[in-house]
């Protein structure tokens, strides 16, 4: 039985975090994620977003999928059931750490039929369809409250920045004394905004450090029985990268799919030197094949870049 995680959010500027608390404060054991591209539409079907269907053909009888509330999977209740269906069909539990659903067995089945209990049917259907009500409102509000904003003359967005000239009487009004709250209004600015152009001058000042270029990274897949041979390892770089991997199923065995600089691929390399074989050094067929994979990839992507 395999735990997988499922996250998703609807626009770049938005972040994972949350879910990733929720499901860290779940405690599940050694999890496989599946992390939906922000560009997918959430008006998309679940059951044809790239990740989750990548996440279905991964999925295996008895496995439990893990969300963090039901929202990141289905907007409306058109599609709770489509979803629940494929599911039970599959004999996959669905496992909801917050929000309304979380306290539901999404999973409970007839004991003679073993099809999906009505009562489960009738909360998910009535929880859906309260979700998308709540949703209509919450559109509603927000677009009177943003007409009554605009017949005041208040068209929304940010505030204009600090031009040039600004900055240079907000400069010299703060040294004279004046605050930055009546500097903001004064100006018609943002606080953040006079904040900003008077930065050097206020007491908390730090300088801005040299930002030093991040350190490119490459993507590798490294065989299990490396893996299996670093596990421990007491290097933490190659700790960091190998617990940072994600796991993908290899027949019988399995590969960590690494993210880091090459020069740690390289390390990985230089201590699994044993499972190359050679004169003194005993070693598997299956480690050396291993071996030769990882070195041939690492080479590859070294020449490459």
């Amino acid at each position: 039985m395999t735990n997988l995680v499922y996250k998703r959010v609807s626009t770049d500027e938005q972040s994972n975090d949350r879910q990733t608390l929720v499901l860290a404060e779940a405690g599940i054991d050694s999890p496989v994620e599946f992390v939906e591209d922000p560009g997918t539409s959430s008006r998309l079907h679940p059951l044809q977003r790239p990740k989750f269907s990548a996440l279905l053909d991964y999925a295996r009888e008895g496995d439990t999928i893990h969300i963090s509330e039901m929202f990141r999977l289905v907007r409306g209740n058109r599609h709770v059931l489509d979803v629940l269906d494929v599911l039970h069909t599959r004999r996959i539990s669905l496992r909801i750490h917050d929000g309304a659903f979380s306290a539901m067995d999404l999973t409970a089945r007839h004991p003679r039929t073993g099809e999906l209990l009505a009562t489960v049917k009738f909360m998910v259907q009535t929880l859906a369809a309260a979700g998308e009500l709540q949703r209509d409102l919450q559109r509603e509000l927000t677009f009177d409250g943003l007409r009554a904003a605009a017949a005041k003359g208040n068209t929304g967005g940010r505030r204009p920045a600090v031009g040039p000239q600004q900055a240079d009487e907000a400069r010299a009004a703060f040294l004279a004394g004046k605050s930055i709250a009546s500097l903001a209004r004064d100006l018609g600015v943002s606080r953040g905004a006079v904040r900003t152009a008077v930065a050097d001058l206020l007491p908390d000042y730090a300088a801005p450090q040299e930002v030093q270029p991040p350190v490119p990274t490459l993507t590798l897949d490294v065989p299990g029985l490396i893996a299996d041979h670093l596990q421990d390892t007491s290097d933490e770089e190659i700790r960091a990268a190998l617990s940072g991997g994600t796991l993908t199923r290899r027949g019988l065995g399995f590969s960590l799919r690494v993210c880091a600089p090459l020069s740690t691929h390289r390390a990985i390399l230089d201590m699994c030197w044993a499972l190359a074989g050679g004169p003194g050094v005993e070693s598997t067929s299956g480690e050396r094949k291993a071996y030769s994979v990882y070195a041939s990839r690492v080479e590859a992507a070294q020449s490459s870049g």
